[in-house]
Order: structure tokens, then sequence, then C-alpha cells
């Protein structure tokens, strides 16, 4: 039987693990122990996080128990605290099945909420506290924003893009965001920031998932488009994510200035072909790089030769930004397969560290530098005074072990245990 939630003044001292509630309502006070912390940022020792409401209130970095009275949460010398993670790139509405596609545009309106309230709550539960929605029909992420609002245990803060924009018959059509022309490309940046968008997508190149449109490599928009696309989303105070797979949409869209690249790429119709000086331009630039990492590796894939060609390639591709100095994020691609379910995320460390990326670089990328393209810094991606209380804890260190973030002992999202 679940433990009752007590008022703060019958609380004993110091609580242990199993008998501190999970439950709706965050408590009014408490603080959580653990043998070792990573704040977004560096790894240390024992720790005490304070936290009121939704806030995290203070920290001790000398791991000192509260001498009040308060409400402790005592995980041991073998947790540690991490911020929750956040992943910049999930399609909620894709049901992570053999033909995603398909399944969208047969279903409902209210049978896809239906999956996409499932699809957050499976993020949330693997410690995924904020994610980058970059393609749904109708808006309809927007929908469990209002929702999850009064309720964060639900599912992680949703930063929604809404349908991306795409031209006629192109990539993700069936989003419903098709556009051409400069007008109405401002005319739909415009309507996605009055609905409440937190992101701008645009399809600068083709993609994997869309008989009949241009092939991946193939841009879709000129360099004056994503400009367009661009100024009036910054003028709005909106970052820009560009879908680009081809060496021609990638440059266009650094030049044009879009804050991050998603799959990044770099094809050519001969197949992965990097360009050194237009990655010394990213890195100059400062855009953000969002690789698509993350696989469940309970599901066996079984690629053609030409396909495993390609996917290795693209590691090295990936291994080079990295190496380079690139702003490295990551955005699992959630939903748009088997492989790909919503709580996918944290596998991506280990496909980091074959990539010779150190553990603790990729928790970086995947919190506090995540929060900075995201445009939440201070609030998400860091243990700190003034942060959000969403706090993911492991068993192990992650900074040595990629597979600790997977061994979860619990979850925190804006002060309530969920985990």
């Amino acid at each position: 039987m679940q433990p009752q939630i007590s008022t703060a003044w019958d609380l004993p001292k110091h609580r242990d693990d199993t008998r501190f509630p999970i439950g709706d309502m965050p408590m009014n006070s408490f603080a959580i122990h653990a043998g070792s912390m990573f704040d977004g940022f560096s790894l240390s020792g024992p720790a005490t996080v304070h936290v009121l409401g939704d806030r995290i209130v203070r920290v001790d970095r000398t791991g000192a128990l509260p001498a009040d009275g308060s409400a402790v949460i005592d995980l041991g010398r073998s947790a540690c605290l991490l911020p929750g993670l956040i992943d910049t790139h999930v399609h909620l509405a894709f049901d992570a099945g053999p033909d995603p596609v398909t399944s969208l545009v047969s279903a409902s309106d209210s049978d896809l909420l239906v999956h996409m309230r499932a699809a957050a709550r499976s993020a949330l539960l693997a410690g995924i506290t904020t994610v980058r929605d970059l393609g749904d029909p109708g808006y309809l992420s927007l929908a469990l924003v209002e929702e999850m609002a009064g309720h964060p245990k639900q599912g992680p803060e949703i930063l929604a893009a809404g349908p991306p924009l795409t031209t006629l018959g192109g990539h993700c059509h069936f989003f419903g965001g098709e556009v051409e022309g400069a007008e109405a490309l401002r005319t739909a940046v415009r309507e996605h920031h009055a609905r409440g968008c937190a992101v701008i997508k645009i399809m600068a190149s083709g993609g994997h998932m869309t008989p009949g449109s241009v092939a991946p490599h193939a841009s879709q928009y000129g360099l004056e488009d994503l400009r367009v696309v661009v100024d009036e989303a910054h003028r709005l105070g909106l970052p820009v994510a560009a879908h680009a797979h081809g060496i021609q949409a990638i440059r266009d869209a650094v030049e044009a200035g879009v804050d991050s690249l998603e799959h990044v790429s770099f094809l050519s119709a001969d197949g992965v072909a990097p360009d050194p000086d237009l990655i010394d331009t990213i890195v100059r630039k400062g855009t953000f790089v969002s690789l698509t990492l993350g696989q469940d590796p309970g599901v066996a894939l079984q690629l053609p030769k030409a396909m495993a060609v390609f996917v290795n390639a693209l590691l090295d591709t990936y291994s080079s930004l990295h190496k380079h100095g690139a702003n490295v994020v990551i955005g699992s691609d959630a939903g748009i397969g088997p492989a790909k379910p919503h709580n996918v995320l944290p596998h991506s460390v280990a496909d980091l560290a074959r990539l010779g990326v150190a553990p603790l670089d990729a928790l970086i990328s995947m919190t506090s530098l995540a929060a900075r393209l995201c445009r939440v810094e201070g609030r998400k991606g860091r243990i700190a005074a003034g942060a959000d209380a969403d706090i993911l804890v492991v068993t192990g260190n992650p900074a040595d072990d990629p597979a600790a973030i997977l061994d979860v002992q619990a979850v925190f999202r804006a002060g309530i245990r969920v985990r």
C-alpha cells in the first residue's frame, strides 16, 4: 500500500527511500541526500539538495543532513543525483511501431492523445523531465502542455514545435505544415508563436519517412526562405530547429542562423561526406548539432549492408563534430520505430562512449547544454538554487559507467516524486 503523505511537522527527521511517498502533490519542504551528485556541469561527492514546492532552494555540497527536523530522503552512498535529462528531439505522436506514419495518419486526434500521454509518461519514468517535441499533427502536443501544466507527474515539460514547416508534399507533410513562399512562411511562424509553440521546426532537406518526397540529401528550402523563417522566429523570441540531412541544406541552415541542426548527416547523392570547412563553420558560429542517437538494445536491427555502411559513416561524422568542439546535444528522435521508444534517450550515453565521448560530456549534452539550446537555462538541466526540482537519481557513478544512467532509483518532477 502506498504510504500516506504526512504534513511537514509530523514527518520524522530522516526518511528512508521506501517510505517516502509517491503522489500527486509536492512535499512542502524536503531534502534529498546521496553519495554523489552531477549538477549538470561536474561530478562531486556527497550532497544534500533542499526542495521547497517545485523548486530547488539550496544545495549543500558537504552532504550534511538538515538539523532542523526537515524531511530527508537518504538514498545512500551508492546513489547519484542528476538533473532531469533533456531530449532535444522527440515525436510523442509517433508510436515507435514498425509503421509509425500509417499509425499516425489513421488515428483520430483523441486516440493520438491517449498514446501521447503514455509516451510522455514513459519518458518521465526514465528520468527524461524535459522534451522538445519537433513535430505533431494539429498542435496536439500543445494540448498536452496545457494538460500537464497543473499535473507535472504525468510527463516531462514539453517544448512543442507543432506541425513542422515543410514544402508541398514534402517531408512529414502529413503533420499539416505545408507552406511555401516568403510571406506564407512568415505567417506560419506567427501562427505557431500565437498558439504557444516554444520552437519553430523547418524541414530544410528531405527525409527518410515520407514516400514521394524529395531524397534526404536534397534541399526543400533555399537560403532565402530559411532566412525569412529565422528572422521572423528570432523577432518573436523563438529558436529554430532545422531538419538537415543534405550538405547544402546544412550549409544554408547555418548561414541563415538556425539554432540547431537536427540529424546533421552530411548526406550527398553518394552517401555520407563530411565537409571539414563546414564543420569548422558550425563550430565557429556556435550552431548546436542535435545528434540522432539512442537505441533500445533489446531490439535487434537487421540493417541491409548499404544501410550499415551509412550508419557507421554517420557515427564517424558525429564523433568528428564532437572532437572539433561543436555544441553537441542529443535528440533521440523517439517514436520513429521499434528501436526508438520514448524512454530511449539514456541509452545514448553508451552510444557516445563508443564514439570516444566521455560519459561526463554525454551527460552535459543531455542536461545543461541542452537547456541552453532550449532556452530554459537556469531553470532546467542543472541542480542549483532556483532551478526546477526535476531530479533523476541513479545507482552508481554515471561519469565512469554509462550503464549507471539506466539504474534508476527515483525521479522527481517539479518536486513530485513520480518513481
